[in-house]
């Protein structure tokens, strides 16, 4: 479905991702990993379009997306929940789930979405009427989750979900994010931090270094990996 070839980015002749070379088939369950500053978000923003690529090749079901802006790469079916939440504080609740049905594939579907999601997070339900700048950290990062599933996407990008949130609310997040995943079968690429429950969901990672793909393996063999064990599980 996703697959990047030498992609390469770079900040004010920094470069923040050097030859990265990726790929995510259709129901997969993909995590990145690393440390702060490894490239993680720029990543994402570079397959949502909201960075501009310096080199190398990125594809989306065989198509070249790079000349794609990210209004376009949207409409195709590509979903980007940012880091930071990135709600409209000021909107309702509702409101901004209805925002994320704008592509014209969601808008026939955006009731029986809307549904679905208020029965995913039952308190967007008892808060649609309420301000979003009003929720509490892990209601918004609920609200951002919802809002991208109401574009009914083919491949969802998560960026950091459980940044900043305690952690009872982050093993909900992570339990509905899998619970979605077994549900719809829906195609996901996890940026994360948290390393454990990161792999633990996921079917294939990447460990990403300095911009840089340092290690890539399934699931069991990244958790067993010696070098993942000893800088990210304190073994």
């Amino acid at each position: 479905m996703l697959r990047l070839s030498g992609l390469s980015v770079s900040y004010g002749g920094l470069r923040a991702l050097e030859d990265v070379s990726l790929e995510v088939n259709e129901g997969e369950f993909v995590a990145i990993v690393g440390p702060n500053g490894a490239g993680k978000t720029t990543l994402l923003k570079a397959i949502s379009g909201s960075v501009r690529v310096g080199g190398g090749r990125l594809e989306y079901r065989g198509r070249d997306l790079i000349p794609f802006p990210s209004h376009q790469r949207a409409a195709l079916g590509i979903a980007h929940v940012p880091e930071g939440r990135r709600i409209f504080p000021s909107l309702t609740v509702l409101e901004n789930l209805e925002l994320g049905s704008y592509r014209r594939a969601a808008r026939g579907r955006r009731a029986e979405t809307l549904d679905s999601v208020m029965a995913l997070f039952p308190v967007l339900r008892e808060r649609r009427g309420q301000a979003a700048g009003s929720l509490s950290g892990g209601e918004q990062q609920m609200l951002a989750l919802g809002r991208g599933l109401m574009a009914t996407p083919e491949l969802l990008l998560l960026d950091e979900p459980s940044q900043g949130l305690a952690p009872r609310v982050v093993e909900q997040i992570f339990e509905t994010i899998d619970r979605i995943r077994r549900a719809s079968n829906l195609t996901i690429l996890l940026v994360e931090q948290r390393v454990v429950e990161a792999l633990e969901l996921c079917d294939r990672g990447y460990v990403l270094e300095t911009g840089r793909v340092a290690l890539a393996g399934t699931q069991s063999a990244l958790l067993a990996d010696p070098r993942v064990q000893r800088a990210y599980l304190g073994a």
